[in-house]
């Protein structure tokens, strides 16, 4: 590959290394470049989601209690399991794009199909036993029977997480993800009026509203397969590969660390929900709770935008081989999304007190979310922080560390303090929340001071030598046979 194309793909600029504003600069538009179109894919595809609760939660309060449960336990934790593993596309096709083994992502990319598809296929029985799990679980009997009816429809969500994941990451290593980002936005405009006219029109209840949310989520993974078999990635995709098959453990360790760490910090936020529906007033906990957690979340994914910018940035840079452009990179990264998260923190406050009203007209359900509203607020703030060194992590390969402080801040700290503050101290969902904002703290702290005390000339050494361990010459990987795509 001709090295201008090179640069040119990089985001790579003539720079005076004495000119902050100049390095600030240049680097913020290599930021931007990954994150914007992150930001915006990822606000839609999980807004696909919300959009659904919403409409739910206005068919009546149980139904919501309902699909509450089964998004912050069951979705949440799948899609925690196979975002994390599929965070292993990201390390590897981001320290491949920036040595300019271009060809090994698509091998990549398969090799992570056939392991989250898998992966997947475990999962399956999450959805279809639903009832009797959350029963375990201690749940209202009449909640987790509806539940079990609703989860039976995320199925075709779950295996579109699959390809949807790893495809937005290896586009994103590439800089190639604002495709994702169109489609999406687009899918997200379809389903508001799909969901408009099952629903509302139609009047066809929760079957609509999840029908609505099957078929929107996979044009989304349609769209991505047109783009890459379509011939618009002709340096990564060179045609299915029976490489694909090959050096699988290496890639299986890696991702089933991701999927830990990852799993532990999804899982939690949801492990505080089933906690939520042993309050003496469940179904307005749950519900009050789960909304809070969805705005939370979807803010969670604009910041998801810098974890993806500072996973391409850090293992572009450890391909590389530049240790210092990592270190900088990290604080450009880290400062931009503090900012943002600054602004997300005072707009909570202002308008705290109406949010509820966006997913339900229970008035005492908006009532519980304005009285979390300002613990929403400082979790705005730190949701700013904790992606973007999780990204700095997962770019250097380090997902088993993470894994471990994931492990001790959510587990050993958040959750039992949650738990004591809601039950002794007499907190209920204050305290729970509590708990878990005390947690999370931690673990940035966790992770500042790891990132701090990173040795990154060892990282590109490392990373140089994972890359030469797996690399297939352009002649070796193709299969003729296979390669039709």
């Amino acid at each position: 590959m001709d090295n201008n194309i090179e640069h040119r793909l990089l985001g790579s600029e003539e720079e005076d290394p004495t000119d902050l504003k100049l390095r600030v600069w240049v680097e913020s538009k290599k930021i931007w470049r990954v994150a914007a179109p992150g930001i915006l894919a990822r606000v839609s595809q999980f807004g696909l989601m919300v959009v659904t609760q919403s409409f739910i939660g206005h068919i009546s309060e149980f139904d919501l209690a309902a699909y509450a449960l089964v998004q912050t336990l069951t979705v949440r934790f799948a899609n925690g399991i196979l975002l994390g593993m599929s965070s292993a596309t990201e390390t590897l096709c981001g320290q491949a794009f920036g040595a300019g083994q271009h060809h090994m992502m698509g091998i990549y990319l398969q090799r992570s199909w056939i392991v989250d598809f898998v992966t997947a296929t475990i999962l399956l029985p999450l959805f279809i036993w639903t009832t009797q799990i959350f029963e375990l679980l201690g749940e209202d009997t009449a909640i987790s029977i509806l539940a079990e009816k609703i989860s039976i429809w995320f199925i075709p969500f779950l295996y579109n997480f699959v390809f949807t994941l790893t495809i937005q990451m290896y586009l994103q290593a590439q800089l190639k993800n604002m495709i994702v980002a169109w489609l999406a936005t687009v899918s997200f405009i379809f389903h508001l009026v799909v969901s408009w006219l099952f629903v509302s029109e139609l009047d066809l209840g929760i079957p609509g509203a999840m029908g609505a949310l099957s078929i929107s989520s996979w044009l989304v993974a349609v769209g991505e397969f047109v783009y890459i078999f379509g011939g618009w990635c002709p340096l990564s995709w060179k045609g299915f590969s029976k490489a694909a098959f090959s050096d699988l453990w290496p890639l299986i360790k890696l991702s089933v660390s991701s999927g830990i760490m990852l799993c532990l910090e999804l899982w939690y936020n949801s492990i505080l929900v089933l906690i939520a529906g042993y309050m003496s007033n469940a179904e307005i906990a749950i519900s009050a709770f789960s909304i809070c957690l969805n705005i939370s979340a979807w803010e969670f994914m604009l910041c998801l935008g810098f974890l993806g910018a500072a996973c391409v940035r850090v293992a572009n840079e450890l391909g590389r081989g530049d240790a210092k452009a990592v270190k900088f990179s990290i604080k450009v990264i880290l400062t931009t999304s503090v900012i943002l998260g600054l602004v997300f923190f005072i707009l909570c406050l202002i308008f705290g007190d109406d949010i509820g009203y966006l997913f339900t007209s229970n008035e005492e359900v908006v009532d519980t979310v304005a009285e979390l509203s300002v613990l929403l607020a400082f979790t705005m703030l730190l949701n700013s922080i904790q992606p973007v060194l999780t990204g700095v992590a997962v770019g250097a390969g380090l997902q088993g560390t993470v894994a471990i402080i994931n492990l001790c801040c959510y587990y050993v700290i958040g959750i039992p303090l949650g738990a004591l503050l809601a039950y002794l101290a007499g907190l209920e969902i204050k305290g729970i929340w509590i708990g878990m904002l005390t947690g999370v703290a931690i673990q940035i702290l966790a992770l500042a001071f790891m990132v701090w005390r990173t040795d990154w000339d060892l990282q590109v050494k490392k990373a140089s030598e994972r890359l030469d361990r797996w690399f297939l010459k352009p002649s070796e990987e193709p299969d003729e046979s296979l390669n039709h795509a």
